[in-house]
């Protein structure tokens, strides 16, 4: 995903207003806490995680990545304070953007202990997602974190309690629940209402993984702790593509497209079908795993389907760029340039009004605005963030098990209300992976 803002102030000039929804789960911040966060007129944020993208070949194009991105968002709606990188060259790089001196940490538990930030936002790589939410949780920070939110499914049902137990708010990057002038919120409406009628048929399509390698290791820059960086994972020496934008193609990191813009269309899918409260029975698929040492080695190309109850089925493939759903009655195409079908031709004015009530419900009575601002709007007043972390852990467990079924390149049948495989150790041992216990959840 390319960076089109190159500093905080392009970015606040480019600000659009969006809209979303979000599934109904319990999941409510103390009516005390959210009184007194209200009457503050803007949040202290801290950002964790802030990358520098640049061409993975060349080293040019230098630009802040992902988590600069949501680091500035949140800066515009708050006040920024400070950031926490483990390379300090992307910290300061991200800190320059800012008028007034930000405080800079290499080791983000330090940005945790400091008592005057209310929020802090999570870019960094995806194995270290859980962890750091965990902890600012548990330090009494409310959290905006980047997709995908996990790495494994066991990683969702650990955050998921701590969620509950802390009563902090979480939301998810998943923008389009938010975003994209109520495309696929209208997208969630039409389905949910039966106008595609029964038997409905998603197919979440969302392109192919990349390829390379094999990489050369070198020393690791100065500013870099390259152990922090690793944290769970093994530990390995330094390979520049392992970093930063190319993370993603590392199963040591990420589950690669599947989760990185498979978890995008699969969760609308999910709150399309009613499925974002369960999971699959039935998985199976296959897909392409580079074998290539000290080389990419997430899926390049891949298609899995995935069966639910009640007759529906979500399919995850490597094609064009859209989500495609269909029942017995009609079909409709989404993408973030908008909503297609002949149920939308044929859509009336009222029909119009009454989408856009049910929008509203689906936002759980919030005024539809850009995502962050929903994050925000959430830890001042109390209220489930539309893309909570109860429905993500749901989504994004579903590209887990599609990755799961086709690196053992069988079905695979799945239990939802209790998360684990039927009678299938050496996939239920996928469920979780070893970590480095220094940096162990």
């Amino acid at each position: 995903m390319s960076r089109q803002q190159s500093t905080r102030r392009d970015f606040l000039k480019s600000l659009t207003a969006a809209t979303g929804a979000a599934m109904a789960v319990p999941y409510f911040t103390s009516s005390a806490r959210a009184k007194q966060e209200a009457a503050n007129d803007k949040l202290n944020v801290g950002a964790i995680g802030t990358s520098i993208y640049t061409d993975r070949y060349t080293g040019a194009g230098e630009h802040g990545g992902r988590g600069a991105d949501i680091g500035h968002q949140a800066g515009s709606l708050g006040n920024m304070i400070a950031v926490a990188d483990v390379n300090l060259r992307h910290a300061r790089f991200f800190a320059k953007d800012y008028d007034r001196p930000l405080e800079i940490y290499q080791d983000y538990r330090q940005l945790l202990d400091r008592p005057d930030i209310d929020v802090v936002t999570v870019g960094t790589p995806d194995h270290w997602h859980v962890k750091i939410a965990i902890d600012a949780m548990r330090a009494g920070k409310h959290v905006y974190c980047e997709k995908p939110l996990t790495l494994t499914v066991d990683e969702g049902k650990r955050i998921c309690q701590v969620a509950r137990e802390t009563g902090m708010v979480l939301q998810v990057g998943t923008q389009q629940r938010s975003e994209y002038s109520d495309a696929f919120l209208k997208a969630v409406v039409l389905v949910r209402s039966g106008r595609l009628g029964g038997s409905l048929r998603a197919l979440s399509s969302v392109g192919t993984g990349d390829k390379g390698g094999p990489f050369e290791n070198s020393d690791p820059p100065a500013e870099l702790d390259w152990d922090f960086w690793l944290g769970q994972a093994p530990k390995v020496p330094y390979c520049k593509q392992r970093c930063n934008f190319d993370f993603r193609w590392w199963l040591e990191y990420s589950g690669g497209q599947v989760t990185d813009w498979g978890v995008h269309h699969t969760d609308i899918a999910c709150w399309a079908l009613g499925v974002d409260h369960t999971g699959p029975y039935e998985i199976e698929g296959h897909g392409t795993f580079p074998e290539i040492e000290n080389g990419f080695n997430t899926a390049v190309d891949f298609d899995c389907t995935m069966k639910f109850e009640g007759d529906k089925e979500i399919r995850l493939y490597s094609g064009e760029n859209e989500l495609i759903i269909s029942g017995t009655e009609g079909r409709i195409r989404v993408n973030r340039g908008g909503l297609t079908g002949k149920p939308v031709e044929e859509l009336t004015e009222q029909d119009n009004e009454w989408m856009q009530e049910e929008i509203l419900k689906l936002c759980h009575g919030k005024k539809p605005g850009n995502h962050m601002q929903n994050f925000f709007d959430c830890v001042k007043e109390g209220g489930l963030p539309i893309s909570d972390v109860w429905s993500h852990h749901r989504s994004v467990s579903a590209c887990h098990l599609a990755n799961i079924a086709m690196r053992l390149r069988r079905k695979v049948r799945f239990d939802p209300v209790r998360e684990d495989f039927i009678g299938d150790e050496e996939a239920s041992a996928l469920l979780s992976r070893p970590q480095r216990p220094e940096y162990a959840l």
